[in-house]
């Protein structure tokens, strides 16, 4: 393969050499000596020169495709069975778009270094047969501008890389972020989202900058290599025909320099300065071993089932603890909490209850690390807060990811949720008769086709299949009617060893738990069903006029 992409490329050299030789051979021997016949048979065999070339292209594409097909599915296979034997989260990615961009730019780069090489030799030894004196004037600018150009891969290649790897994390910041803007604006984050959204914008300034930076150096490269040889040709001119070199051969070297040479390290300098680098970060990413998440490099997911999740814990220590926790959105803002105190023992069921506005998300937001209180401590089974291994929060808008019904449910494992497990989780928290009717655990989920409703068991399946015991629950079941909420709500409080808090939406569902969290502005407070309706007005006007399963709770 590797001779017939060199053959095929002699003959796209052969009309490389004559675009200057005849050029030089019909001025010379032709019409500057008045045999016009002659100069213009040299420019025929010139033209034919042209045309055979071109044909010689045309074979090089086919060439070149049977060169690179075989890679391509090199990598097809290494990534799928990556994919498969180590259910890889990066493997749809490489599939769909780092194999093909790999194949596309091995095909860019085989093209522009074969291109080079065979222009620049026909240009050279078309050079020397016209003169050596051009060869001369010629060849030490276009040495340095390629050895300038070499001297950039490698850092170029390493800022490529950081730039993709900005990119990307900018990206996948973005598209966390804007589907759950709602529950950002809810929770009073927006100042720490723009944050985290300004660090990765500005990292990838940072990244960009010094990518630019190092294409200038692409651009002198070329400006040494191809632009210094014609600018020298034309200051020597006079010391060159006074040592007998032939103005034909002087235009035929300008024609090599401008009409092969140059466009030649153009296409070198911008095919393989971007594509060259592009291509190895991607086989660097397609070809790594791959990071598990949750574990270091190197090492086997630690199997998990549906025992009651390992989470470091001090003994008898309560599932969740605040200790005069004060918060408030800003300095001068007047606190949604202020000096909240809450102990709830390990297996509890509370739900929070309270006005629209009144804090109830913070107060979740709080827990799982969302938001830092002012003053105050939370602690989750005896660790401090946040405690990303032991607390699980399902907000109001469920999010589905496309893909599969299995890969949904197992997004907080770590290694692939056995089916018997899934099944029964389903079952349990009511997903299966969506399962059955989407078609199975390997079905394919279109998020878009799917009801508030079913996304949102999607969600509550998957928060009880994840291995964190505390779970947070904001709003999470509005859109379902009251006996599915209720068997959702039932699953997560039968969790072994799992500890459940509810932002309510309905009577029923604070009616269900054992301790009810009433809040009213800065002051909170919590007790049975039976002990409030007698000991807080607020919560006998929330109720008042509430069914326990129809309607649901102001909120």
């Amino acid at each position: 393969m590797l001779l017939r992409l060199g053959a095929w490329s002699l003959l796209e050299a052969g009309q490389t050499f004559l675009a200057g030789y005849a050029l030089a051979r019909a001025l010379d021997a032709g019409f500057l000596a008045g045999d016009v016949r002659t100069g213009l048979l040299w420019l025929g065999a010139a033209g034919l020169a042209v045309g055979a070339g071109a044909y010689g292209t045309g074979r090089v594409y086919g060439v070149v495709a049977a060169l690179v097909e075989p890679a391509r599915d090199q990598l097809v296979t290494a990534v799928v069975g990556r994919g498969v034997r180590e259910a890889d989260p990066g493997a749809l990615s490489g599939l769909t778009q780092q194999v093909e961009l790999a194949r596309d730019t091995l095909a860019g780069v085989v093209m522009v270094s074969r291109s080079f090489l065979f222009t620049a030799a026909g240009a050279l030894i078309g050079l020397f047969s016209l003169a050596p004196l051009l060869l001369a004037v010629v060849l030490p600018p276009l040495l340095a501008g390629v050895a300038l150009f070499a001297a950039t891969l490698r850092p170029l290649a390493r800022r490529q890389e950081a730039f993709l790897t900005a990119d990307e994390a900018l990206a996948g910041e973005l598209g966390a972020l804007c589907p759950g803007l709602r529950d950002v604006t809810a929770a009073g984050a927006e100042e720490r989202a723009a944050a985290d959204v300004g660090e990765r914008i500005d990292a990838e300034l940072r990244t960009a900058r010094a990518l630019a930076r190092w294409s200038l150096a692409r651009t002198a490269a070329l400006a040494v290599g191809g632009e210094l040889p014609v600018v020298l040709l034309l200051l020597t001119t006079p010391w060159l025909l006074r040592r007998g070199v032939t103005p034909g051969a002087l235009v035929g070297a300008l024609a090599y320099v401008t009409q092969s040479l140059l466009p030649a390290l153009q296409n070198l300098v911008h095919g393989l300065g971007t594509s060259g680098s592009r291509l190895t970060v991607v086989l660097r990413r397609l070809t790594r071993a791959p990071l598990v998440c949750g574990e270091p490099h190197g090492r086997p997911p630690t199997p998990r089932g549906r025992q009651e999740p390992s989470v470091p814990r001090s003994p008898d220590s309560p599932a969740l603890t605040l200790a005069s926790v004060t918060f408030a959105y800003g300095p001068d803002a007047e606190p949604v909490l202020d000096g909240l105190d809450l102990t709830l023992p390990t297996g509890a069921h509370l739900a929070v209850v309270g006005p629209s506005g009144i804090g109830k998300s913070t107060l979740t937001g709080l827990v799982c690390g969302l938001l830092t209180p002012q003053r105050g401590t939370i602690r989750v089974y005896g660790n401090p807060a946040p405690a990303p291994q032991a607390t699980v929060l399902i907000p109001q808008e469920a999010y589905v990811h496309g893909g599969t019904l299995a890969e949904n449910l197992s997004l907080f494992r770590p290694d692939p949720v056995p089916e018997a497990e899934l099944l029964a989780a389903a079952d349990a928290v009511g997903l299966a008769p969506l399962l059955r009717m989407l078609g199975g655990p390997g079905a394919r989920v279109d998020p878009a086709g799917l009801s508030a409703g079913e996304r949102q068991l999607i969600a509550l399946t998957r928060a009880y299949l994840s291995p964190a015991p505390l779970a947070l629950l904001d709003e999470a079941t509005c859109h379902l009617d009251p006996e599915a909420e209720a068997r959702a709500e039932r699953a997560f409080a039968a969790r072994p060893g799992g500890t459940l808090v509810i932002v309510a939406h309905r009577l029923s569902s604070a009616r269900r738990a054992g301790r009810i969290l009433v809040m009213d502005g800065t002051r909170t407070v919590c007790g049975t069903h039976e002990e409030l309706l007698r000991t807080s007005a607020l919560y006998r006007s929330l109720t008042a006029g509430w069914t326990p399963h129809q309607a649901p709770l102001p909120s």
